[in-house]
């Protein structure tokens, strides 16, 4: 194969003239954390809320739960995006989807929806797995003490749920980061955007990939090594 390597060319200006290659990837990374920090939150509280309607005695909240999980986990992650971004302008009365398509770094916005919600239905289930894993006795005791349901998965199941369930949600967030690799689709120039334009500028395939793909590990085993330190503090003592 007749290949040029050339690993300086993340020092040369990019044609964007707003600085190298190498703030071209910075500036992806960027968007990408930033995106994912934002999809997390949503898909943490949405999750946690369906989750609990899962464990819940009440049918009709379990059939909401379960109805969630369902809708979202199942259709594809690309297809939801192209449904967010192109789709629900259409279906929305005119003004407001004159709004959405005139919205500034609309990519942004409903990339960080799209993949708030689809992360959601998977921290729904860690959530209704980890309340499930709990002893009934917990339930049981918050009962005795004359808490409420609600008080009783605020100050006794969730808070012990959360501890356990903290390594599957470590993965579910390290998924969320990766999977805003799908919002190129729609125009997000996040960290694996920005390399297939460098690549496309430069021609410098392997260089271009190869960077993204360490940033992608770097960033990776940070979040793993941050979350293997608060789970040691955070253990439930004796398991």
């Amino acid at each position: 194969m007749n290949y040029n390597w050339n690993w300086g060319i993340f020092f040369e200006a990019s044609p964007e003239g707003n600085g190298t290659y190498a703030d071209m990837l910075l500036s992806g990374l960027m968007w990408t954390i930033l995106t994912a920090l934002c999809a997390w939150v949503i898909a943490f509280a949405i999750g946690s809320v369906v989750g609990v309607l899962r464990t819940l005695p009440s049918r009709g909240a379990q059939a909401v739960g379960n109805a969630y999980v369902e809708l979202f986990r199942n259709i594809p992650l690309l297809v939801q995006m192209f449904l967010w971004y192109f789709v629900l302008p259409e279906v929305l009365p005119e003004s407001w989807g004159t709004w959405l398509k005139q919205l500034p770094n609309a990519p942004f916005y409903t990339a960080v929806v799209c993949l708030g919600f689809f992360t959601a239905s998977r921290v729904a289930e860690q959530v209704r797995a980890g309340i499930q894993a709990l002893p009934r006795g917990q339930r049981m005791a918050g009962t005795a003490l004359g808490l409420t349901t609600a008080q009783t998965y605020r100050y006794v199941l969730l808070p012990n749920a959360y501890r356990i369930i903290l390594p599957p949600l470590t993965s579910e967030f390290l998924n969320n980061l990766k999977n805003t690799s799908v919002a190129l689709t729609i125009g997000l120039l996040e960290l694996t955007a920005r390399a297939r334009a460098m690549q496309e500028f430069s021609f410098q395939v392997f260089e271009a990939f190869t960077a993204a793909t360490l940033i992608y590990i770097v960033i990776n085993l940070l979040v793993v090594t941050v979350a293997g330190v608060i789970e040691r503090r955070v253990a439930v003592p004796g398991r």
